[in-house]
């Protein structure tokens, strides 16, 4: 899967190399190009953004180096997205549906945002991670990356996948390991009984006990019903 990403920071991504989408990337299961937007500003002194028409607070991006680095891209069938707190919010829903994809472009804004009219011209999608406002769509699109990239065959194993939070509309169940005793507190019996029929259906039950008490608005009144007579 290729991933794209027009920032004015490009410098800002060198976390994201690291760890599992490192691995992907040296598997060629995922390739990540950044590409500076500075570089295509016709000015001299490499100006990126101008005071907006009608008065306002801080600068805009300006539109046509912004098309500019797109068009360097060239790849119609690319899926455009610009990394917005006007979006839509990020989910695992979503984040399933843009593993399928083969070329995401990801937009980063900065400053008082990007002029209206390139946004119109070549984005497909605005996406949100969440009700608050960061400096720049950098921290959103390695949010992005991070979160789809291991939805792309052969980046995890399918079981690293099925049964975290929110595969299955619920939190994922509590996980423990060694040592079995902690601070006096010992793992759970049934997942040292070697019963995998009974592990299995712990796991079911505490997943729904967990979004109960931390997610309720993700259950149904008959799931929360039953969440509550597991509590008892």
């Amino acid at each position: 899967m290729q991933f794209t990403i027009l920032t004015l920071f490009p410098e800002m991504f060198e976390p994201i190399k690291h760890s599992i989408i490192e691995r992907a990337s040296k598997n060629n299961l995922i390739n990540i190009n950044l590409i500076n937007i500075r570089d295509f500003s016709k000015d001299k002194h490499k100006h990126v953004d101008d005071t907006p028409y009608g008065g306002g607070a801080g600068m805009v991006i300006k539109p046509d180096v912004v098309y500019d680095a797109y068009n360097s891209i060239n790849d119609e069938n690319a899926k455009v997205i610009y990394l917005s707190p006007k979006g839509k919010t990020l989910n695992q829903k979503k984040v399933k549906e843009l593993s399928k994809e083969k070329h995401l472009v990801l937009l980063c804004g900065h400053y008082e945002g990007i002029d209206q009219r390139v946004l119109d011209e070549i984005v497909d999608e605005e996406i949100s991670i969440g009700d608050y406002v960061l400096t720049g769509g950098e921290l959103p699109a390695m949010v992005l990356i991070d979160s789809v990239s291991r939805y792309v065959e052969g980046v995890l194993s399918e079981d690293s996948t099925k049964e975290e939070s929110f595969s299955n509309n619920l939190l994922e169940y509590p996980q423990y390991t060694r040592p079995e005793i902690f601070n006096g507190k010992k793992v759970p019996e049934v997942l040292t009984s070697g019963n995998h029929q009974k592990i299995d259906d712990w796991r079911k039950e505490q997943s729904l006990i967990t979004t109960y008490l931390k997610r309720p608005e993700l259950l149904n009144e008959s799931e929360k019903e039953l969440a509550k007579k597991l509590l008892n």
